[in-house]
Protein backbone atom coordinates (compact mmCIF):
# COMPACT_ATOMS: atom_id res chain seq x y z
CA UNK A 1 0.00 0.00 0.00
CA UNK A 2 2.41 2.95 -1.19
CA UNK A 3 2.08 6.46 -0.69
CA UNK A 4 1.44 7.88 -3.96
CA UNK A 5 0.97 11.79 -2.79
CA UNK A 6 0.67 14.00 0.08
CA UNK A 7 0.74 17.80 -0.07
CA UNK A 8 -0.86 20.19 1.78
CA UNK A 9 -4.26 22.53 1.66
CA UNK A 10 -3.45 25.62 3.48
CA UNK A 11 -7.04 27.36 4.00
CA UNK A 12 -8.63 30.34 6.30
CA UNK A 13 -12.50 29.29 6.75
CA UNK A 14 -12.49 31.82 9.76
CA UNK A 15 -8.79 31.05 10.80
CA UNK A 16 -5.68 29.38 9.46
CA UNK A 17 -5.21 25.35 9.17
CA UNK A 18 -2.65 23.60 7.30
CA UNK A 19 -4.03 20.06 6.73
CA UNK A 20 -1.89 17.11 5.34
CA UNK A 21 -3.77 14.68 2.45
CA UNK A 22 -2.09 11.32 2.02
CA UNK A 23 -2.63 9.61 -0.89
CA UNK A 24 -2.09 5.66 -1.51
CA UNK A 25 -1.97 3.50 -4.83
CA UNK A 26 -5.33 2.37 -4.19
CA UNK A 27 -6.59 5.63 -4.02
CA UNK A 28 -7.65 5.65 -0.10
CA UNK A 29 -6.32 8.97 1.40
CA UNK A 30 -5.84 10.69 5.13
CA UNK A 31 -5.87 13.70 6.31
CA UNK A 32 -3.16 14.96 9.21
CA UNK A 33 -3.94 18.69 11.22
CA UNK A 34 -0.39 20.65 10.95
CA UNK A 35 -1.61 23.94 12.43
CA UNK A 36 0.92 25.77 14.58
CA UNK A 37 -1.51 28.88 15.70
CA UNK A 38 0.74 31.70 14.60
CA UNK A 39 3.80 29.82 13.00
CA UNK A 40 1.58 27.86 10.52
CA UNK A 41 3.76 28.19 7.48
CA UNK A 42 6.89 26.73 9.74
CA UNK A 43 5.22 23.82 9.37
CA UNK A 44 4.38 24.15 6.02
CA UNK A 45 7.86 24.81 4.69
CA UNK A 46 9.04 21.85 7.73
CA UNK A 47 6.75 19.28 5.65
CA UNK A 48 7.26 20.44 1.75
CA UNK A 49 10.78 20.98 1.68
CA UNK A 50 12.21 17.69 4.27
CA UNK A 51 9.51 15.60 4.86
CA UNK A 52 6.63 15.09 2.22
CA UNK A 53 9.52 13.75 -0.80
CA UNK A 54 10.68 10.88 1.94
CA UNK A 55 7.40 10.52 2.56
CA UNK A 56 6.38 9.14 -1.38
CA UNK A 57 6.62 5.22 -1.95
CA UNK A 58 7.01 4.03 1.43
CA UNK A 59 4.03 1.67 2.73
CA UNK A 60 1.48 3.24 4.62
CA UNK A 61 0.81 0.40 7.06
CA UNK A 62 3.76 0.80 8.35
CA UNK A 63 2.66 3.67 11.07
CA UNK A 64 5.32 2.57 13.63
CA UNK A 65 8.75 2.85 11.21
CA UNK A 66 7.53 5.55 9.57
CA UNK A 67 7.05 8.00 12.70
CA UNK A 68 10.20 6.71 13.93
CA UNK A 69 11.67 7.70 10.59
CA UNK A 70 10.58 10.97 10.71
CA UNK A 71 11.32 11.46 14.47
CA UNK A 72 15.27 9.71 14.83
CA UNK A 73 15.85 10.42 11.19
CA UNK A 74 15.33 14.13 11.56
CA UNK A 75 18.34 13.80 13.65
CA UNK A 76 17.25 17.35 15.56
CA UNK A 77 14.54 15.52 17.27
CA UNK A 78 11.01 17.22 18.73
CA UNK A 79 10.10 21.05 19.39
CA UNK A 80 6.90 22.13 18.22
CA UNK A 81 7.26 22.51 14.44
CA UNK A 82 8.77 18.86 14.34
CA UNK A 83 6.50 17.51 15.98
CA UNK A 84 3.45 19.15 14.27
CA UNK A 85 4.57 17.93 11.15
CA UNK A 86 5.14 14.22 12.61
CA UNK A 87 1.89 14.40 13.71
CA UNK A 88 -0.15 15.29 10.91
CA UNK A 89 1.79 12.49 9.32
CA UNK A 90 1.07 9.95 11.78
CA UNK A 91 -2.69 10.65 12.07
CA UNK A 92 -3.15 10.81 7.94
CA UNK A 93 -1.96 7.06 8.30
CA UNK A 94 -4.09 6.03 11.19
CA UNK A 95 -6.74 7.78 9.20
CA UNK A 96 -5.84 5.25 6.14
CA UNK A 97 -5.32 2.31 8.53
CA UNK A 98 -8.80 2.76 9.57
CA UNK A 99 -10.53 3.00 5.98
CA UNK A 100 -8.67 -0.37 4.75
CA UNK A 101 -9.72 -1.94 7.96
CA UNK A 102 -13.76 -0.62 7.79
CA UNK A 103 -13.98 0.80 10.89
CA UNK A 104 -14.03 3.85 12.71
CA UNK A 105 -10.94 4.95 14.33
CA UNK A 106 -11.50 4.59 17.89
CA UNK A 107 -11.99 0.86 16.81
CA UNK A 108 -9.00 0.17 15.51
CA UNK A 109 -7.25 1.78 18.80
CA UNK A 110 -8.82 -1.11 21.14
CA UNK A 111 -12.77 -0.30 21.07
CA UNK A 112 -14.69 2.02 23.74
CA UNK A 113 -14.31 3.34 26.99
CA UNK A 114 -17.27 5.45 27.25
CA UNK A 115 -20.11 5.89 25.43
CA UNK A 116 -19.70 10.02 25.26
CA UNK A 117 -16.80 12.40 26.12
CA UNK A 118 -17.96 15.50 28.20
CA UNK A 119 -16.19 18.71 27.26
CA UNK A 120 -15.84 21.76 28.78
CA UNK A 121 -16.76 25.60 27.46
CA UNK A 122 -15.04 28.93 27.26
CA UNK A 123 -16.62 31.54 29.09
CA UNK A 124 -15.70 35.00 29.25
CA UNK A 125 -16.55 38.06 30.37
CA UNK A 126 -14.96 41.87 30.48
CA UNK A 127 -16.30 41.67 34.55
CA UNK A 128 -17.80 38.92 36.59
CA UNK A 129 -20.97 39.59 36.07
CA UNK A 130 -20.67 39.21 32.26
CA UNK A 131 -18.82 36.20 32.62
CA UNK A 132 -20.85 34.59 34.71
CA UNK A 133 -23.74 35.54 32.29
CA UNK A 134 -21.74 33.28 29.70
CA UNK A 135 -21.70 30.46 32.26
CA UNK A 136 -25.81 30.65 32.44
CA UNK A 137 -26.13 29.84 28.88
CA UNK A 138 -23.98 27.37 28.32
CA UNK A 139 -25.28 25.52 30.94
CA UNK A 140 -28.63 25.87 29.15
CA UNK A 141 -27.16 24.11 26.95
CA UNK A 142 -26.24 21.19 28.51
CA UNK A 143 -22.38 21.95 29.42
CA UNK A 144 -20.91 20.22 33.09
CA UNK A 145 -18.19 22.06 32.67
CA UNK A 146 -16.68 25.33 31.96
CA UNK A 147 -13.65 27.37 31.93
CA UNK A 148 -14.16 30.87 33.57
CA UNK A 149 -11.87 33.70 32.42
CA UNK A 150 -12.82 37.33 32.97
CA UNK A 151 -11.85 41.00 32.60
CA UNK A 152 -9.34 41.71 35.86
CA UNK A 153 -9.87 45.55 37.10
CA UNK A 154 -7.15 47.59 36.16
CA UNK A 155 -5.70 45.84 33.09
CA UNK A 156 -6.84 46.40 29.61
CA UNK A 157 -6.61 43.31 27.93
CA UNK A 158 -6.68 40.13 29.62
CA UNK A 159 -5.93 36.37 28.48
CA UNK A 160 -8.82 34.59 27.56
CA UNK A 161 -11.67 37.54 27.23
CA UNK A 162 -13.10 38.25 24.20
CA UNK A 163 -13.01 42.23 22.86
CA UNK A 164 -16.55 42.53 23.18
CA UNK A 165 -19.11 40.25 25.51
CA UNK A 166 -20.97 37.24 23.98
CA UNK A 167 -18.03 37.64 20.86
CA UNK A 168 -15.42 34.38 20.09
CA UNK A 169 -12.33 34.91 21.85
CA UNK A 170 -9.14 34.77 19.50
CA UNK A 171 -6.16 36.13 20.41
CA UNK A 172 -3.99 35.65 16.84
CA UNK A 173 -6.27 38.99 15.52
CA UNK A 174 -3.12 40.86 14.32
CA UNK A 175 -0.30 40.45 11.83
CA UNK A 176 2.54 41.62 13.52
CA UNK A 177 2.50 40.53 17.71
CA UNK A 178 0.05 42.84 19.79
CA UNK A 179 1.79 43.77 23.15
CA UNK A 180 -0.09 43.23 26.14
CA UNK A 181 0.09 44.31 29.79
CA UNK A 182 0.20 42.54 32.34
CA UNK A 183 -0.58 42.60 36.33
CA UNK A 184 0.01 39.74 38.39
CA UNK A 185 -1.27 41.49 41.49
CA UNK A 186 -4.48 42.21 40.41
CA UNK A 187 -5.07 39.45 39.15
CA UNK A 188 -4.40 37.09 42.18
CA UNK A 189 -6.71 39.93 44.02
CA UNK A 190 -9.75 39.39 41.75
CA UNK A 191 -9.92 35.68 40.30
CA UNK A 192 -10.88 34.15 43.61
CA UNK A 193 -13.56 36.45 43.74
CA UNK A 194 -14.54 35.40 40.34
CA UNK A 195 -15.08 31.62 41.61
CA UNK A 196 -16.71 32.50 44.98
CA UNK A 197 -19.62 34.07 42.86
CA UNK A 198 -19.17 30.96 40.54
CA UNK A 199 -19.90 28.57 42.72
CA UNK A 200 -22.10 30.72 45.12
CA UNK A 201 -24.81 30.91 41.93
CA UNK A 202 -24.10 27.91 40.05
CA UNK A 203 -24.18 25.13 43.04
CA UNK A 204 -21.38 22.42 43.91
CA UNK A 205 -22.10 19.92 40.97
CA UNK A 206 -20.76 22.00 37.92
CA UNK A 207 -16.88 21.67 37.00
CA UNK A 208 -15.57 24.85 37.10
CA UNK A 209 -11.68 25.28 35.27
CA UNK A 210 -9.35 28.15 34.67
CA UNK A 211 -6.45 29.08 32.52
CA UNK A 212 -3.19 30.97 34.20
CA UNK A 213 -1.45 30.93 30.99
CA UNK A 214 1.90 30.48 32.27
CA UNK A 215 1.90 33.72 34.08
CA UNK A 216 2.98 33.10 37.92
CA UNK A 217 5.64 31.88 39.49
CA UNK A 218 5.60 29.10 41.57
CA UNK A 219 4.95 30.77 44.82
CA UNK A 220 2.42 32.58 42.76
CA UNK A 221 1.23 29.83 41.90
CA UNK A 222 0.66 27.53 45.31
CA UNK A 223 -1.04 30.52 46.65
CA UNK A 224 -3.80 31.03 43.80
CA UNK A 225 -4.42 27.39 43.94
CA UNK A 226 -4.58 27.92 47.99
CA UNK A 227 -7.26 30.75 47.50
CA UNK A 228 -9.37 27.94 44.91
CA UNK A 229 -9.12 25.18 46.89
CA UNK A 230 -12.92 26.17 49.04
CA UNK A 231 -14.70 26.10 45.22
CA UNK A 232 -13.15 23.12 44.32
CA UNK A 233 -11.69 23.27 40.67
CA UNK A 234 -12.05 21.05 38.24
CA UNK A 235 -8.20 21.59 37.18
CA UNK A 236 -5.35 24.85 37.23
CA UNK A 237 -4.51 25.39 34.14
CA UNK A 238 -0.58 26.16 33.01
CA UNK A 239 -0.24 28.03 36.27
CA UNK A 240 3.79 28.66 35.72
CA UNK A 241 5.47 28.47 32.67
CA UNK A 242 6.46 24.51 33.06
CA UNK A 243 10.12 24.24 31.36
CA UNK A 244 11.46 24.14 35.01
CA UNK A 245 9.50 20.72 36.00
CA UNK A 246 10.34 20.78 39.45
CA UNK A 247 8.64 23.86 40.10
CA UNK A 248 5.40 21.94 40.26
CA UNK A 249 6.95 20.38 43.47
CA UNK A 250 6.72 23.72 45.11
CA UNK A 251 2.78 24.09 44.24
CA UNK A 252 1.91 20.81 44.80
CA UNK A 253 3.26 21.10 48.56
CA UNK A 254 0.95 24.03 49.00
CA UNK A 255 -2.35 23.35 47.63
CA UNK A 256 -4.64 20.25 46.42
CA UNK A 257 -6.33 21.99 43.61
CA UNK A 258 -6.03 19.63 40.13
CA UNK A 259 -3.13 20.88 38.25
CA UNK A 260 -3.58 20.17 34.12
CA UNK A 261 -0.32 21.08 32.03
CA UNK A 262 1.31 20.67 28.76
CA UNK A 263 -0.37 22.61 25.94
CA UNK A 264 2.73 23.57 24.65
CA UNK A 265 4.32 20.28 24.75
CA UNK A 266 5.46 17.91 22.16
CA UNK A 267 7.15 14.73 23.43
CA UNK A 268 6.55 12.76 26.54
CA UNK A 269 10.24 13.67 28.09
CA UNK A 270 8.43 17.40 28.66
CA UNK A 271 6.46 15.42 31.31
CA UNK A 272 8.73 12.84 32.68
CA UNK A 273 9.59 14.06 35.97
CA UNK A 274 5.73 16.14 36.34
CA UNK A 275 3.92 12.58 35.83
CA UNK A 276 7.20 9.92 37.54
CA UNK A 277 6.77 12.24 40.82
CA UNK A 278 2.37 13.06 40.51
CA UNK A 279 3.23 16.45 40.45
CA UNK A 280 0.58 16.88 37.91
CA UNK A 281 -3.11 15.57 37.06
CA UNK A 282 -4.14 16.08 34.10
CA UNK A 283 -1.78 15.60 30.55
CA UNK A 284 -2.54 18.54 27.44
CA UNK A 285 -1.01 17.70 24.63
CA UNK A 286 -3.22 17.73 21.55
CA UNK A 287 -2.78 15.54 19.35
CA UNK A 288 -1.64 17.59 16.36
CA UNK A 289 1.22 18.80 18.31
CA UNK A 290 2.13 15.82 20.30
CA UNK A 291 3.86 13.26 17.99
CA UNK A 292 -0.32 12.29 16.39
CA UNK A 293 -1.57 9.30 17.82
CA UNK A 294 1.23 6.86 18.02
CA UNK A 295 3.28 9.32 20.38
CA UNK A 296 0.25 10.65 22.56
CA UNK A 297 -1.15 7.33 23.59
CA UNK A 298 2.47 6.81 24.75
CA UNK A 299 1.90 10.02 27.10
CA UNK A 300 -1.78 9.06 28.04
CA UNK A 301 -0.47 5.00 28.91
CA UNK A 302 2.27 6.78 31.31
CA UNK A 303 0.37 9.21 32.81
CA UNK A 304 -1.85 6.21 33.65
CA UNK A 305 0.36 4.74 35.98
CA UNK A 306 0.48 7.54 37.96
CA UNK A 307 -3.65 8.10 38.06
CA UNK A 308 -2.83 10.75 35.82
CA UNK A 309 -6.27 11.38 33.09
CA UNK A 310 -5.85 13.25 29.75
CA UNK A 311 -7.32 16.72 28.72
CA UNK A 312 -6.30 17.36 25.13
CA UNK A 313 -6.20 21.43 24.22
CA UNK A 314 -8.55 21.77 21.98
CA UNK A 315 -9.80 25.12 20.90
CA UNK A 316 -10.44 26.71 17.32
CA UNK A 317 -6.47 27.40 16.50
CA UNK A 318 -6.72 23.09 16.06
CA UNK A 319 -8.92 22.05 13.20
CA UNK A 320 -11.65 20.04 13.03
CA UNK A 321 -9.14 17.37 12.07
CA UNK A 322 -6.91 17.14 15.14
CA UNK A 323 -10.73 17.52 17.07
CA UNK A 324 -12.41 14.56 15.04
CA UNK A 325 -9.08 11.98 15.73
CA UNK A 326 -9.06 13.62 19.78
CA UNK A 327 -12.73 12.38 19.83
CA UNK A 328 -11.83 8.75 18.78
CA UNK A 329 -9.04 8.88 21.25
CA UNK A 330 -11.12 10.15 24.09
CA UNK A 331 -13.31 7.75 23.22
CA UNK A 332 -10.84 4.82 23.61
CA UNK A 333 -8.36 5.95 25.88
CA UNK A 334 -8.83 4.39 29.39
CA UNK A 335 -7.70 7.36 31.54
CA UNK A 336 -9.67 9.80 29.82
CA UNK A 337 -10.77 13.30 31.85
CA UNK A 338 -12.32 16.09 29.51
CA UNK A 339 -12.15 17.67 26.34
CA UNK A 340 -11.28 21.62 25.92
CA UNK A 341 -14.16 22.59 22.95
CA UNK A 342 -14.57 25.72 21.36
CA UNK A 343 -17.61 25.42 18.30
CA UNK A 344 -16.18 26.20 15.00
CA UNK A 345 -17.61 28.73 12.86
CA UNK A 346 -20.02 27.61 10.21
CA UNK A 347 -17.24 28.61 7.55
CA UNK A 348 -15.02 26.15 8.84
CA UNK A 349 -17.74 23.64 9.04
CA UNK A 350 -18.33 24.26 5.77
CA UNK A 351 -15.02 23.22 4.51
CA UNK A 352 -14.43 20.32 7.15
CA UNK A 353 -17.32 17.67 7.10
CA UNK A 354 -17.06 15.78 9.99
CA UNK A 355 -19.09 12.90 11.20
CA UNK A 356 -19.00 13.51 15.12
CA UNK A 357 -21.78 14.82 17.00
CA UNK A 358 -21.83 17.50 19.87
CA UNK A 359 -25.36 16.69 22.30
CA UNK A 360 -25.66 18.45 25.91
CA UNK A 361 -21.94 19.17 26.40
CA UNK A 362 -20.87 15.67 25.21
CA UNK A 363 -19.27 14.89 22.04
CA UNK A 364 -20.94 11.16 20.66
CA UNK A 365 -18.10 9.31 18.29
CA UNK A 366 -18.77 9.02 14.57
CA UNK A 367 -18.92 5.59 13.08
CA UNK A 368 -17.39 6.27 9.59
CA UNK A 369 -14.08 4.54 8.86
CA UNK A 370 -10.94 6.62 9.70
CA UNK A 371 -11.28 9.63 11.97
CA UNK A 372 -14.63 10.62 9.99
CA UNK A 373 -13.59 14.42 9.15
CA UNK A 374 -12.85 15.40 5.42
CA UNK A 375 -11.93 18.69 4.01
CA UNK A 376 -13.55 19.90 1.02
CA UNK A 377 -10.02 21.37 -1.84
CA UNK A 378 -12.50 23.45 -3.68
CA UNK A 379 -14.35 25.83 -1.00
CA UNK A 380 -11.05 25.35 1.22
CA UNK A 381 -8.90 27.44 -2.01
CA UNK A 382 -11.80 30.04 -1.69
CA UNK A 383 -9.98 31.19 1.80
CA UNK A 384 -6.34 32.02 1.20
CA UNK A 385 -3.77 32.15 4.32
CA UNK A 386 -4.18 35.23 6.36
CA UNK A 387 -1.06 35.94 8.59
CA UNK A 388 -1.84 36.12 11.90
CA UNK A 389 0.33 36.37 15.39
CA UNK A 390 -0.26 35.97 18.79
CA UNK A 391 0.39 38.64 21.50
CA UNK A 392 3.17 38.89 23.46
CA UNK A 393 3.27 40.54 27.20
CA UNK A 394 4.54 42.93 29.22
CA UNK A 395 4.23 44.02 32.90
CA UNK A 396 3.47 47.26 33.82
CA UNK A 397 6.71 48.58 34.41
CA UNK A 398 7.55 47.36 30.83
CA UNK A 399 9.37 44.29 31.29
CA UNK A 400 8.98 41.51 28.86
CA UNK A 401 6.71 38.18 30.39
CA UNK A 402 4.84 35.44 30.22
CA UNK A 403 1.93 35.34 27.61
Amino acid sequence: MKITEAYLIVTSPGRNFVTLKVVTESGVYGLGDATLNGRELSVVAYLEEHVLPALIGRDARQIEDIWHFFYRGAYWRRGPVTMAAISAIDVALWDIKAKMANMPLYQLLGGRSRDRVMAYAHCTGSDIESCLQEVEKHVEQGYRAVRLQAGVPGIPTTYGVAKNDGERYEPADSELPAEHVWSTEKYLNHVPELFRVARERFGPDLHLLHDVHHRLTPIEAARLGKALEPYHLFWLEDCVAAENQDSFRLIRQHTTTPLAVGEVFNSIHDYRTLIEQQLIDYVRTPISHGGGITHVRRIADFAALYHIRTGFHGPTDLSPVCLGAAVHFDTWVPNFGIQEHMPYEALTDEVFSHDYRFENGHFIVGEKPGHGVDIDEEKARLYPYRPASLPVNRLEDGTLWHW
